[in-house]
């Protein structure tokens, strides 16, 4: 084999951070259906897949498993990474393990490189934000897997002379850039460059670039059109045809000079973008490591064994993007997205220039308050992410004492950490997504003015300034191309003033659906307290009452407040409550007395009234609940509806199930209506089947034969989803209760069903338990089979019958692998 002659794949795996600013949580999208969220969905569709990729044989069936992060160079955003361990603790810590695994197989070196930390367009930055990303950046790399990195990756390969400055300095020893990057490149100890402009660089060998301050970093040029190719040619389509496509690069013939064929792009083409994406990127994998004349490596193995021969120089403030510079994230006329060719970008230069201005002012106060509270305010800054990433009562506590220049007072601790969340917001709006597209009231861009809205409303608690008011002035010169719109500032109003979440509206939201779920005399509402003081409720046939005291506290800044409250539910979404800053005792118990008992005797108008009197224009309605738990008790209140729904079509179906059969019969169509409760019921009785504890097969088999007399439309997309968690639960069962036959038998005649009517459930999940259950079991039950015991015999023919069903190679069968 030629040990000279290499290829990398690099994946950049990132989603922009999608937490309301107030909650510290992605509320629930409905575009991501029938996932809570696009960070879940993609999370499934890719990030999860390649730490279990499969690899099929030539008649499709899996033939093994793999983690592909182990066998690529790989970063993650570290504001996904957060995400990641909260919320898919399993993949977080598939990829972790990953990064381990790699190193074993490259040298020490780990697959695994940092990022700058939220995604920020480094050359635009300033010098203390770039300082600040970096530092953030390698020390979340740090607190994850647990060593250095060696190389970090710029967002959109954002580059410039300062920038690479920084990374040297704390001691990155390379980054990966676009081809149309490179200026000038020369064999080093040579005095002329030759022009590399136009990506006319060679990309198979790595270059050292030697900076101003006497410092040096290593640059890697990704190979353009192989990279694109992955994105627009189908070369994930054939795993085989991938990894020809890469090793075809290489000049095989040259066998003394090593070479380096690498490539970079978005990880989620690996099975979002390109559904099944990171099976073809394993097979690649697979036949490079098994087939071919050259070795899978990682930048860090490579620079280790071929330091760099050559030396380049950058093209100043350009990313990968082939337009001008850095136009797409600062002017117009950078890029357009496609989907609305007509569309202009005016609103870039104005919306980032009001953001310069917010951050400026940020800095302003952030010295001249924090001095009296730090030795160094950007010191503290720089170590600020330790709290980022453990947000916890003892850590923070911790930080706080390690950095303050004494003990610090109650509301002093309040200030220090409002000040850094000011100035964690001022960089998060900086988030690149918000210029990538072409809509400055485009989710990606309004995600980023919320993070300005709450770093302004910090800024007013402290000094009680309003920066609100010049800010959106500046955002009144932000055109958007939708004319009912006008400008950005319109969007503010529309979009981001009704997010802005104060104490009283936590309070109100605690309050509210404390009428729909029993809360513990202490709970959690997203990144608040809660402390029930004092709590009762009242009902009166439909109506109810609650009244009560709490006191709440923010996990993120430790800001308190006692609320007191009364809310009111006449049914359906009817929905009156009032919250205001807890006075005395003496006011609250009047407010108590007089409203219970104007409730009691059943004066509903009396009782909105008095909440007038009590709490002013602190009044709140179902509206003002956030989204998540507003669909939620939206479902409770239409519970009763929806049963009689369900109930009448029921009937509908029912009374007509004959003449609905003897119509299919004929070939006649039947009319609408009656087609339409036929669909609806059959499926509302097949959700409900698949959402109970123990599968009903007598129900199902009846269900399913309905299916196909009735030609049913089946909602595919919730079903596939309800039938992928039901045979994940059966499976999860059995990883604990391998040795049940019984289960077996179960999740295989449910397998059964769901093909019967045509559902496509996401069995990954159930396929990688399988693998692990024959990897623990199945050389203990084929040995004991081959003893003679009939038990283990029947054991074998059923988890083989379970494989199969799973699409999975039984084994000892010959392996043939695609040509």
């Amino acid at each position: 084999m030629n040990k000279n002659k290499f290829v990398c794949i690099h994946g950049h795996f990132y989603q922009p951070p999608r937490e309301n600013p107030w909650l510290n949580t992605v509320e629930v999208q409905d575009s991501a259906y029938p996932f809570h969220d696009w960070n879940e969905r993609i999370s499934a569709e890719c990030y999860s897949r390649n730490s279990a990729a499969r690899i099929l044989d030539d008649t499709g069936r899996i033939v093994d498993i793999v983690n592909n992060y182990s066998r690529i160079s790989f970063n993650f955003g570290p504001t996904l990474l957060l995400w990641l361990k909260e919320r898919d603790p399993d993949t977080y810590q598939a990829i972790l393990d990953a990064d381990k695994e790699s190193q074993k197989r490259f040298s020490g070196h780990g697959s695994a490189i940092a990022q700058s930390f939220n995604h920020i367009i480094m050359p635009l930055a300033n010098e203390r934000d770039k300082e600040t990303q970096v530092i953030w950046g390698i020390k979340d790399f740090e607190y994850r897997f647990e060593r250095k990195p060696e190389g970090m990756w710029l967002s959109e390969t954002a580059v410039n002379t300062d920038t690479l400055e920084v990374l040297a300095k704390h001691g990155i020893k390379y980054t990966i850039l676009s081809p149309y990057q490179a200026k000038n490149v020369r064999k080093i100890g040579e005095k002329n460059w030759t022009d590399a402009s136009g990506a006319k660089v060679d990309p198979r060998r790595p270059y050292l670039c030697k900076l101003p301050s006497g410092r040096k970093i290593s640059l890697f040029f990704y190979d353009g059109p192989v990279s694109q190719g992955i994105a627009f040619e189908g070369l994930l389509n054939n795993g085989k045809v991938f990894a020809d496509r890469l090793t075809g690069q290489l000049d095989l013939e040259n066998g003394n000079e090593p070479q380096l064929m690498h490539i970079a792009t978005d990880g989620e083409t690996y099975g979002h973008h390109h559904r099944l994406g990171e099976m073809g990127l394993s097979y690649c994998l697979h036949h490079i490591e098994n087939y071919e004349a050259t070795d899978l490596t990682i930048y860090g193995e490579y620079l280790e064994k071929f330091p760099p021969e050559y030396e380049a120089q950058i093209i100043e403030n350009t990313a990968w993007s082939s337009t001008p510079h850095l136009e797409r994230w600062s002017d117009d006329g950078g890029g357009n997205t496609g989907g609305h060719p007509d569309w202009h970008q005016k609103w870039r230069k104005p919306l980032r220039a009001a953001f310069d201005w917010l951050r400026d002012e940020m800095i302003i106060l952030f010295e001249k308050e924090m001095q009296y509270l730090v030795r160094d305010p950007w010191e503290v800054r720089n170590a600020y992410v330790e709290v980022i990433q453990n947000r916890s009562r003892m850590n923070t506590s911790k930080f706080i004492e390690r950095h303050a220049r004494n003990t610090l007072t109650k509301s002093e601790e309040i200030k220090f950490l409002k000040l850094l969340e000011i100035q964690y917001h001022a960089m998060l709006m900086y988030t690149s997504c918000g210029w990538f597209f072409d809509e400055v009231t485009g989710i990606e861009t309004i995600q980023d003015i919320m993070y300005a809205a709450r770093a302004i409303q910090l800024a007013q608690d402290i000094t009680g300034a309003n920066y609100e008011r010049h800010f959106v002035k500046l955002l009144e010169k932000c055109p958007s191309n939708i004319p009912e719109y006008g400008n950005a500032a319109y969007a503010y109003t529309k979009f981001v003033k009704p997010s802005i979440v104060d104490m009283h509206r936590v309070g109100a939201h605690y309050a509210i659906s404390s009428l729909f779920f029993d809360y513990p005399e202490k709970s959690k509402v997203y990144s608040f307290d809660v402390e029930s003081e004092n709590y009762e409720f009242f009902e009166a046939g439909k109506y109810t009452l609650a009244l009560g005291k709490a006191k709440l506290t923010s996990e993120i800044t430790w800001e308190e407040s006692m609320i007191s409250y009364t809310i009111l539910h006449l049914g359906d979404h009817h929905l009156f409550g009032g919250v205001r800053e807890f006075n005395n005792e003496t006011s609250y118990h009047q407010m108590k007395d007089e409203v219970r008992d104007a409730f009691q005797k059943s004066r509903v108008h009396e009782v909105i009234v008095l909440m007038d009197k009590h709490f002013g224009t602190h009044n709140y309605s179902f509206w003002h609940l956030f989204k998540e738990d507003q669909q939620k008790i939206l479902e409770q209140v239409m519970s009763h509806t929806m049963k009689t729904v369900e109930v009448s079509f029921s009937n509908i179906y029912e009374n007509n199930y004959s003449l609905l059969q003897a119509m299919k019969e004929l070939g006649l169509t039947p009319p609408q209506p009656l087609k339409y409760c036929s669909d609806f019921t059959v499926n509302v009785k097949l959700e409900a089947i698949f959402k109970e504890d123990e599968i009903n097969f007598k129900e199902l088999n009846s269900i399913v034969e309905s299916f196909k007399r009735l030609e049913v439309k089946v909602n595919k997309v919730g079903l596939d989803y309800l039938a992928e968690q039901k045979i994940n639960d059966l499976m999860s069962r059995l990883h604990k209760t391998p040795e049940d036959i019984s289960l077996m038998r179960r999740i295989a005649k449910f397998l059964e069903a769901t093909y019967k009517v045509k559902l496509t459930p996401d069995l990954w999940q159930a396929q990688n338990i399988a693998f692990q259950i024959r990897e623990k079991n199945n050389r203990k039950f084929t040995e004991k089979s081959a003893k003679g015991d009939e038990e283990a015999s029947l054991w074998c023919a059923h988890f083989h019958k379970l494989f199969s069903e799973l699409n999975i190679r039984i084994i000892d069968e010959p392996i043939a692998m695609p040509s």
